[in-house]
């Protein structure tokens, strides 16, 4: 008796997207940014001028959270450039979920710069007041350099994923973590739930770089 054969059908659930690319006119744009990073960075009164969880995040400055909203043409340029790659992002994985004719815009509500500085480093978070977040490179100083720290990591969202582990398990990875070395230029978008640490860094020139939550408007 012959017996049909076995049909299994694999459903992919609960991926998670993360995105990297390079920022449009990165070179043309950098030393402007930086400027205007160090010229509100002069300004500050404190540290962690947002306010936001100052206990997290050691040796470093963190502006208030409308860096991109700055009067300067280089960082409103930055920050359409941003958006349009976060809606490009957005289009993407929600093709299939978007009615045909749905316009849409990517706003970016809040942003800032951290400059780190030997021994700086931001406890693991997640971002709850919007839909996309980036992580824009705008100066790696020496964090791309082996054994000097600085890295971005993202942490497995399946909170019980790795409960147990035998080689039927394997494919889950086995480290639960994803990490990023920061490179010159390079953007890196992901979902804002998705948990994330900046590790320690101890490099002698600072680590700069400008993040931003964005939200999705439909027309």
């Amino acid at each position: 008796m012959n017996q049909d054969p076995l049909v299994l059908e694999e459903i992919q659930v609960w991926t998670t997207p993360l995105f990297v690319t390079q920022m449009p006119d990165h070179d043309f744009l950098k030393d402007a940014l930086l400027a205007a990073v160090y010229q509100q960075k002069d300004r500050q009164l404190t540290a962690i001028d947002s306010g936001v969880a100052p206990k997290a995040k050691h040796a470093m400055h963190e502006s208030t959270l409308d860096f991109l909203e700055l009067a300067d043409a280089n960082v409103m340029e930055a920050k359409r450039a941003l958006e349009e790659l976060v809606l490009e992002v957005a289009a993407r994985v929600n093709q299939a979920f978007w009615p045909e004719d749905m316009e849409a815009d990517a706003r970016i509500i809040e942003s800032w710069y951290h400059v780190t500085q030997h021994g700086g480093y931001h406890d693991a978070h997640s971002h709850p007041n919007c839909s996309w977040c980036g992580i824009y490179y705008l100066d790696p100083g020496d964090a791309s350099e082996a054994g000097k720290g600085g890295l971005n990591r993202f942490y497995d969202p399946r909170v019980n994923a790795e409960h147990y582990a035998d080689p039927g398990t394997a494919y889950l990875g086995g480290h639960g973590v994803w990490d990023f070395t920061p490179i010159d230029g390079q953007i890196v978008i992901f979902p804002s739930y998705l948990k994330h640490s900046a590790l320690p860094y101890f490099g002698n020139k600072d680590r700069v770089v400008i993040a931003f939550n964005c939200i999705i408007d439909a027309y």
